[in-house]
């Protein structure tokens, strides 16, 4: 399939789906497919097994996250409200 350098990894699709739309997936995809932290040994080599299902290629440690980050924004707000609520306790 062919790629240019415009549109990168939504070539694919050639001219279906609107310019919008591409621009939007080509976003999301290259920012599932960059290399994230492992949240056991900090290593940058965490890939997407599926959807939200997360693995590091170095320790194995799978893990539930994002559909496209490993860590979304809710998922750390998340968090911090149980990490306050025991300190609370």
């Amino acid at each position: 399939m062919p790629r240019t350098k415009k549109v990168g990894s939504t070539g694919r699709f050639g001219p279906r789906y609107g310019s919008t739309v591409r621009k939007r997936v080509a976003k999301i995809e290259e920012k599932m497919k960059q290399p994230h932290r492992c949240p056991q040994c900090q290593t940058p080599s965490v890939r997407r097994v599926s959807v939200g299902v997360w693995q590091c290629k170095k320790c194995s440690y799978k893990f539930a996250g994002g559909a496209y980050i490993p860590v979304t924004m809710e998922g750390k707000k998340a968090t911090r409200n149980v990490k306050r609520l025991k300190d609370l306790m």
